[in-house]
C-alpha cells in the first residue's frame, strides 16, 4: 500500500532530525510493522494514529529499541547515531524516552525518589526544582508512594521522570488511556507545555482528535504500514480520510 503524501508543517529545520527508513519488526512469527518510513524534523510534535491492531504501539516499541518487536531490518537515526544498533537502555542514555502505556511507576517509592532514581546514571535532564515548577500537583505529593496516585497524577509522573533524563525524542504511548476528561484536560496542558518548549514528541493516542489537536505531523498506520504522512490539519479536515483509517 502506498502513503499518501501530504505538505509538510514547518518545522525548525528542513534536515531531518529523526529519521526512519524500512523497519521491519516481528513478534515471534507475526510480522507486525511492515515496512514503515517516515522523518522528523527537530521541534515536531508528531501524531501516530490508526485504529486498534494497525501497530502504532508496535513501532513506537521498536523506535525506543524495546525487546519486543524484534527489529529484522531498517534504520532507525536520530541525527547521526544509529539506534538500531542500539539496546533500549542505550537508546535511553541516548535521549530517547519512552512513556509506556502503563507508566512504570515503581513500588515502594515516593514521588521524589522515583524522579531520583531516573537522574542516577548520567546524562540527566531537568532539575527537580524545574520538574516541580511544570508539575505542582507532583511537588504537593513528593513524599507520597507513587504508586497509589490517581492515574492522572501516575501519568505526570512518568511524563516528569522522562524530562528528567537527557531527552531528544519523546515517545508517548496512548498517555490519555483509562483517565476521566478532567484529567485528560490536565495531561494535555502538560503535552503542550512540552511542545512550547519545543521537544521533539511522537504521541500514539486513540483520542485522535486530541493528539491532532496537538500536533503539526500525522502519520496513519494501517496494517503496519503508513498510508498516511503530512500535516495535522490535512487530517482534521478530510472526513474521508478520518473514516476510512480512523472511525472518528
Amino acid at each position: 500500500m502506498n502513503a499518501v503524501t501530504m505538505p509538510r508543517a514547518e518545522s525548525a529545520t528542513d534536515a531531518p532530525f529523526f529519521s526512519v527508513r524500512d523497519i521491519h519488526a516481528y513478534y515471534g512469527e507475526s510480522y507486525i510493522v511492515q515496512g514503515v518510513s517516515f522523518d522528523i524534523a527537530e521541534g515536531d510534535i508528531v501524531a501516530l494514529l490508526g485504529r486498534n491492531g494497525a501497530g502504532k504501539t508496535s513501532t513506537l516499541r521498536t523506535l525506543a529499541r524495546a525487546q519486543d518487536p524484534q527489529l529484522k531490518s531498517g534504520e532507525i537515526w536520530l541525527g547521526d547515531l544509529a539506534v538500531h544498533t542500539l539496546k533500549d537502555y542505550q537508546a535511553s542514555q541516548s535521549g530517547i524516552q519512552f512513556v509506556q502505556e502503563d507508566r512504570r511507576i515503581i513500588p515502594g517509592l515516593t514521588v521524589e525518589e522515583n524522579l531520583q532514581l531516573s537522574q542516577i546514571a548520567e546524562p540527566k535532564g531537568w532539575p527537580l526544582e524545574k520538574i516541580y515548577e511544570y508539575f505542582p500537583r507532583l511537588a504537593e505529593r513528593r513524599k507520597q508512594e507513587g504508586v497509589t496516585l490517581s492515574g492522572g497524577e501516575q501519568q505526570m509522573l512518568a511524563v516528569a521522570r522522562a524530562l528528567a533524563r537527557d531527552i531528544r525524542l519523546l515517545l508517548l504511548d496512548e498517555p490519555y488511556e483509562g483517565l476521566a476528561p478532567v484529567i485528560v484536560r490536565e495531561i494535555e496542558k502538560i503535552v503542550a507545555q512540552i511542545k512550547e518548549l519545543g521537544i521533539t514528541t511522537i504521541i500514539v493516542e486513540q483520542n485522535a482528535v486530541a493528539a491532532l489537536e496537538l500536533a503539526n505531523r500525522a502519520l496513519i498506520l494501517d496494517m503496519g504500514q503508513i498510508v498516511f504522512d503530512g500535516t495535522a490539519k490535512s487530517v482534521l479536515e478530510s472526513p474521508e480520510l478520518r473514516n476510512e483509517y480512523l472511525a472518528i
